[in-house]
């Protein structure tokens, strides 16, 4: 989760596992119920912002945009999957609508920088939003247009591409936040994910 140049015994330190970890089970799609998917740097942290949206059924961290099947966190980490970091958000339309959460998702991350997030840097750290369908993709288009329009960023780096394959991350890596608080704080507050979205969406 962090930058490529980071070593490994960090990770596991971070992660709380030394050891491989098959995928966690698939969540449950309750009837009426919809998903979308994200890419917002770090999955433990977009994971959790999403989460506290309501209408937010679940949210799950996995990877997506890749070239392999079936790829490892440590596959991905090394970034020679193609893959990113992501999240499946299942929510209840209901509730809240696939607009309202591409609105949502724009507002927790940094469109204007390229292949990294906070103090995450490589491809597998890009953000992203992966359509399923003409109705997303015209809402993620239009969304991004006007962002450009209002002259609020030069330019958005933000990944815009049909839905492809999304493979679950480990089931340490489902709930981190969760599961080990202080481990997840200290790492988002070193990482500098709230202050540099304040700073760049302040005012805006």
């Amino acid at each position: 989760m962090r930058t490529r140049s980071s070593p490994f015994i960090f990770l596991a330190f971070l992660a709380g596992a030394v050891h491989a970890d098959a995928p966690a089970a698939p969540a449950v799609v309750p009837a009426g119920g919809a998903t979308a998917i994200f890419a917002g740097g770090c999955f433990w942290c977009i994971e959790k912002d999403f989460e506290k949206l309501p209408g937010v059924i679940e949210v799950e961290s996995g990877y997506t945009a890749g070239r392999t099947t079936t790829p490892s966190y440590e596959q991905v980490s090394s970034g020679s999957t193609g893959h990113t970091e992501a999240v499946r958000v299942i929510y209840d339309p209901a509730k809240v609508s696939y607009p309202q959460l591409v609105d949502y998702f724009w507002r927790h991350i940094d469109p204007t920088v390229k292949d990294r997030q906070f103090c995450d840097v490589g491809t597998q750290y890009r953000s992203g939003i992966y359509w399923a369908n003409e109705a997303e993709r015209k809402v993620a288009e239009a969304s991004r247009d006007a962002l450009i329009k209002s002259g609020r960023f030069k330019t958005i780096h933000t990944e815009l591409a049909p839905a492809s394959p999304f493979w679950l991350a480990e089931t340490y890596h489902q709930d981190y936040y969760k599961k080990n608080p202080i481990r997840y704080n200290y790492y988002r507050k070193s990482c500098g994910r709230d202050a540099r979205v304040e700073e760049v969406w302040s005012g805006k």
